[in-house]
Parts: structure tokens; C-alpha cells; sequence
């Protein structure tokens, strides 16, 4: 009995030191994958795209074939759709934009990804997308909309991060032309639609709005931080109205880029040219230094797909003299290039041209602070 005793003893050690072994082989080979990909990492640019909607999500999908460093900074100021209706149920924050982008920087198979956009037709489901209700499954498995993003990010193996700019319930106020407010990202252009007037001042529904700290810290080490493309008062503004981000962007030596957006959007930017948008990004964060570079659209569309949208008071927005000297004068460099490209008959920015731009001015942003 001693000896059996003695016997299991000496296995039990035994076992404990192959454990050990392997715990040591697995450890070693952990640090050399995390090593190779810091290595990785340290060699493509830290890009921080802030914004929201189609415009974010279709930019990163050309975005990360030139780095894997990307952190995707969404508005979680959507009421509307799908994700209105699953932020007045469950009281969680609006899932279309952070699935959408996440989906965007996803290395998952097609079929997979036709899933989670998938949209039920008929019943109670009616208009939700499947992926907005795994989304809404994973915030309730662990009680955390943040962990439920970062999960679905592991799950989806996706190039990047992919963050809301805070976790607090906000909604959207604005004052319009005709001193009526309103109140709701969905409400806002439908108001200035049927009011036949204009955006005249945004705010969030409440002061002293938290960011998420990763928010802030990605914005403190980035590369190059880009705003847009995207709807102005709707997806990139709200994140610029969260206290702390504006302060983080002024701050950052990073070179601060605007993509610009192709069309108007009726009910938001009726009538505006690039200039105009960008006034009011600087009108709404109060710096007249937090753009360096605009990159511009110089492409003219065909009659047909324009008569289309212009049906609906869409506008092309080009650059023009000048608006060139009013550029020149806030001492912000213009890049003009061809960015559009038609898909199903909508407009979408061609998201590898952006993208060859964006990698333009980080080269030779890098060339000048090496001179």
C-alpha cells in the first residue's frame, strides 16, 4: 500500500512537471505569435476612423487590405430601423452601426456574412437583421454591450478594433433654421425635410457624455485620424459632441483627415459644398485647426445615375476656386481624386482609392518628420 501510494505520488509529480512543460511550451509560443504580430503592427500605420453608417463600414472594407492596425470609433446615437427598436426593448445601445463594421473588417466566410445581414421578412422580426439580434444576444449573455462587441470582434477574427465612442443612452438634439428643435438622429432630417429648413446647431440630448477610455487612448496614438465619409450631422459629428474626443484629436500629432462626402444628403446637407461641411465640423467642435487635409471627389458622374438622385434634391459635391482659397486660408491641403463607384445603382465611396490616399498622406507625413 506504501508503495502504491509512493507510486501515485511520483506520477502525480510526474504529471505536474509535463504540465509544466507544456504550460511553458504554450506560454513561449503565445509571446512569439503576440511578438511577430506587435512586429506586425509596428510596421502598419494606426489609422482611427471616426464616424458611423454605410459610409464607415464600406471605407474599412477597402481600408484594412493596407494595414491591420485599424480602430473603428462608431456613433451609438441611432434611433431608427432595426436598432431603434432593439434600443427601446432591451435598453441596449443601437447595434446597426457597430455590426456593420465589424462585418466590414470580418475574415469570416461569405455565406456567414450573408447571415448576419440576413433581414427577416414577416412576423414580429419584420425589418431586425440577424445579425443586430446576435448582437443583442451576446450584450445579454454577458451583460456588457463593450464584451459583446469584443467577442463578436474575436468571433469574426476582424483586422482591427472596433469601438462605441461611449456606452452611455444618448440621442441626438438639434436646432434648425427656423429655431424649431428636434429631437432624434431618425426625426432630425425629417423635420428639416418638412420644415423645408436647415441644421443650424447639434448637440447630444445631455451634458458630460463619458467616451470609452480605449476610445481615447486610440485616438492618442494614432497615425492619422479620419473623420467620415459618411452622413455629417449624423454619423460624424455625434462622435465630436462626446465629451473628451475633441480634446484627444486637438492633442494628437497625428495628421487629421476629412473624407468627403460624394453626394448632399437631403434633410442634412441641402445645398452644401465641401467647404460647408467642413465649417461645420469646425463650427461644432470650436477648432479651427482640427482638420489638416480633405480629400475631395473629382469625379463627375453619368447623367442617369445623377437625374437619380438629384430626383430626390441630391447634389454632387465638388470643389470649386473658391473654395480652394477658403481651404488655403484655414491652412488645410485638398486632395482631389476619383472616389466614386457605383454598386446596385448607389453611390459608395471606392474604398481602395480612399484608402491609397489615406497611405499617400501617412507616407508623406512620414518623410517630412524624418527630414
Amino acid at each position: 500500500m506504501n508503495d502504491l501510494n509512493i507510486i501515485i505520488g511520483v506520477m502525480g509529480w510526474i504529471a505536474l512537471i509535463i504540465a509544466a512543460i507544456l504550460y511553458i511550451k504554450a506560454r513561449k509560443a503565445k509571446l512569439e505569435s503576440q511578438r511577430r504580430r506587435q512586429e506586425l503592427e509596428e510596421k502598419n500605420p494606426k489609422v482611427v476612423v471616426i464616424g458611423g453608417g454605410t459610409g464607415q463600414s464600406v471605407f474599412l472594407r477597402g481600408l484594412k487590405y493596407y494595414t491591420n492596425n485599424i480602430t473603428a470609433i462608431v456613433t451609438v446615437a441611432d434611433d431608427g430601423g432595426g436598432s431603434g427598436v432593439l434600443r427601446e426593448d432591451l435598453g441596449m445601445l443601437p447595434p446597426g452601426d457597430i455590426r456593420n463594421c465589424l462585418l466590414a473588417l470580418a475574415n469570416i466566410e461569405p455565406t456567414m456574412n450573408e447571415v448576419m445581414q440576413y433581414r427577416f421578412e414577416e412576423g414580429c422580426l419584420k425589418g431586425q437583421s440577424f445579425g443586430n439580434l446576435f448582437l443583442a444576444a451576446m450584450t445579454g449573455l454577458y451583460g456588457n454591450f463593450e464584451t459583446a462587441v469584443s467577442k463578436l470582434g474575436e468571433i469574426f477574427a476582424i483586422t482591427g478594433k472596433v469601438y462605441p465612442v461611449t456606452l452611455e443612452d444618448v440621442n441626438l438634439v438639434a436646432e434648425l433654421g427656423n429655431g424649431k428643435v428636434v429631437e432624434g438622429e431618425s426625426a432630425i432630417p425629417k423635420a428639416c425635410k418638412k420644415e423645408k429648413t436647415y441644421i443650424k446647431r447639434l448637440k447630444l440630448d445631455r451634458d458630460n457624455i463619458e467616451p470609452l477610455k480605449e476610445v481615447i487612448y486610440a485616438i492618442k496614438n494614432a497615425d492619422i485620424i479620419i473623420m467620415g465619409p459618411g452622413s455629417l450631422y449624423t454619423s460624424v459629428i455625434p462622435n465630436l459632441l462626446v465629451d473628451g474626443v475633441v480634446d484627444a484629436i486637438k492633442n494628437s500629432d497625428a495628421p487629421k483627415v476629412y473624407v468627403g462626402n460624394v453626394m448632399t444628403q437631403p434633410g442634412e446637407t441641402e445645398k452644401y459644398n465641401l467647404y460647408d461641411h467642413v465649417n461645420a465640423i469646425i463650427e461644432h467642435t470650436g477648432e479651427k485647426k482640427i482638420l489638416d487635409y480633405v480629400i475631395a471627389n473629382k469625379e463627375i458622374l453619368n447623367k442617369d445615375v445623377f437625374m437619380r438622385y438629384n430626383e430626390d434634391g441630391a447634389e454632387q459635391v465638388l470643389l470649386d476656386k473658391k473654395q480652394r482659397k477658403s481651404f488655403e486660408k484655414l491652412g488645410i491641403k485638398v486632395i482631389e481624386s476619383d472616389l466614386i463607384e457605383i454598386k446596385n445603382n448607389y453611390i459608395r465611396h471606392d474604398a481602395k482609392n480612399v484608402s491609397k490616399v489615406i497611405m499617400q498622406i501617412i507616407s508623406e507625413e512620414k518623410n517630412m518628420k524624418d527630414n
